[in-house]
């Protein structure tokens, strides 16, 4: 099923709701770490570790992009 159409939709609303994703994605799996530490799978909680990382780099990347659009935008 679809999402609705947002009535804001645009380029930067597009770069919000993934960042936004992305930095939850990466405060998630610090819960999955910390389960697959406690389970001694030192394979899974390294993967996770990647994902989180990858999450956290996608998070600054877009941080950083919003900050120089909304700027641009505002004069």
């Amino acid at each position: 099923m679809a999402d609705p159409q947002s009535p804001v939709k645009d380029a930067n609303y597009d770069l919000l709701s993934i960042l936004e994703a992305s930095l939850k994605m990466a405060w998630k799996v610090d819960a999955y770490i910390k389960d697959a530490d406690a389970a001694g799978d030192t394979e899974l909680a390294d993967w996770f570790r990647k994902i989180q990382e990858n999450n956290l780099k996608a998070g600054t990347q877009g941080k950083r992009m919003l900050i120089e659009r909304l700027q641009k935008e505002s004069g």
